[in-house]
């Protein structure tokens, strides 16, 4: 290439070696930003960012505040104040200059129920959020398995619309010398268009996926590229029947039940049972207004300290409130009831589906290996010119191309048996609550996920 010389050449010449340094560059870091993301750090950076885990997390704190405040009502509290004016006549209230109050509560039959409620309640909020951090984890490494599945099924699609093209090639040259009927080469075009919308339905798959994965793990779609290898192996389950495991969300409702029964019973000791609550005040009044005209002995500094005690004799409002968190006590104790029976039905129901889904991939198997040997067999007649038993006709050109194509169908089909038995075992992890520590495991590099 040459370029052409005038009045400042060298300055467009240097301009142009820069803006051709400038698309390198922006081609480097385009290509650099599709960096790959391993399991662990996908798993890792969801549970930083998901609004699941930040929102049970904030449930956390406010469980531990209310423990704070309930334990804190034994501590006074102090405020200072003042009500300074000027009084006329016989004096309607009491301005001082500034007041200081002291008061807590020193004995009830309530608080420590109520301490107790609020400290379960705490228990509740931590297991919940570890119950949040298993689906988190379980969405997480479902999306990356999906979306690494996916790649490899579009890739062996990629490899089949191939083999039929050029069946489709070899068709056309049949129709064309008479040799074949056109039927066959519809039936090849109807192929590619089915091999097309199998191909799109999974890129609309692996961009859902990717979008999930993104929403959790606070990535770019585009960046999220995973690395197969970093996989941790697919988990296996003892065949011996064992007792069902009671997972963190079991734990979180039965605690919740635990809170609600001790407000009921703080709640109904509120009735007929004494209060007792210190009080200390301090009081500073002015000096020019006119109390020493009507009050004998009256000095500007005063100060009181006791205690008060409050017995509820009646209280039609607290008999009712009471009632009412008995309520939710039972009602809290049904429910998880409830969840632990859903739990234990769930685990029973994904223990045989991960039976019947590891038959089905074994047959999947089995079928994409058969179709293996007959493509293997096809090949070598190919070679060899001949049929496979004594006068048998030799196979065609378009028999090896049916034969790449219906290996690679069964293949993807593989895939797709494998990633399904693969969501159920994770499922099954998850409810039996050891999903977390199967995603801690980090794999041998030279291990491939199958």
């Amino acid at each position: 290439m040459q370029i052409a010389e005038f009045p400042g050449s060298t300055i467009s010449v240097r301009r142009a070696c820069q803006f051709v340094l400038l698309g390198f560059a922006t081609l480097f870091v385009q290509n650099g930003a599709r960096a790959q993301v391993s399991f662990y750090t996908a798993v890792d950076l969801a549970l930083r960012n998901s609004a699941q885990v930040r929102i049970g997390a904030a449930e956390v704190q406010h469980a531990e505040a209310g423990v704070m405040e309930s334990v804190d009502a034994y501590k006074p509290s102090f405020s200072v104040g003042s009500s300074l004016g000027y009084s006329y006549g016989f004096p309607v209230g009491q301005p001082s200059v500034y007041t200081v109050n002291a008061q807590s509560l020193a004995l009830s039959f309530s608080q420590p129920d109520y301490i107790r409620s609020a400290r379960a309640a705490l228990l509740a909020a931590q297991l919940q959020l570890k119950d949040t951090r298993q689906q988190v984890i379980l969405s997480t490494a479902l999306d990356y398995v999906e979306i690494s599945t996916t790649n490899q099924q579009i890739t062996a699609l990629d490899e089949e619309t191939g083999f039929v093209r050029k069946l489709i090639e070899i068709e056309s040259e049949r129709v064309d010398a008479g040799l074949d009927s056109k039927v066959e080469l519809t039936q090849a075009r109807l192929t590619e268009a089915q091999i097309a919308l199998r191909r799109l339905h999974m890129l609309d798959q692996a961009e859902l996926a990717r979008a999930r994965l993104a929403h959790l793990t606070g990535l770019n779609p585009d960046d999220l590229v995973p690395e197969p290898q970093t996989i941790p192996g697919a988990p296996e389950f003892s065949q011996q029947p064992e007792a069902p495991p009671v997972n963190s969300g079991v734990e979180a409702a039965y605690a919740s039940a635990k809170s609600k029964f001790y407000n009921a019973l703080g709640d109904a000791r509120q009735n007929n049972h004494p209060t007792f609550a210190f009080g200390l005040e301090y009081n500073r009044y002015a000096k020019f207004n006119n109390y020493s005209e009507y009050y004998l002995r009256f000095q500007h500094n005063n100060f009181d300290i006791g205690i008060q005690i409050t017995w509820p004799l009646f209280d039609a409002t607290r008999k009712a409130r009471a009632k009412g968190s008995s309520a939710e006590a039972l009602q809290a104790t049904a429910q998880a009831d409830q969840v632990r029976d859903q739990a234990a039905e769930q685990i029973l129901r994904l223990q045989k589906s991960v039976s019947e889904l590891a038959a089905q991939e074994r047959v999947a198997q089995l079928q994409n290996e058969l179709a293996q040997d007959q493509l293997d067999t096809i090949t070598t007649q190919l070679r060899l010119g001949s049929g496979g038993a004594p006068g048998a006709a030799a196979p065609l050109p378009k028999d090896e191309q049916g034969a790449r194509i219906s290996e690679r169908s069964y293949f993807v089909d593989m895939l797709g048996t494998q990633f399904q038995l693969m969501q159920a075992r994770l499922s099954l992890l998850r409810s039996m609550g050891r999903i977390e520590d199967w995603a801690k495991h980090v794999p041998p590099t030279t291990t491939p996920h199958p």
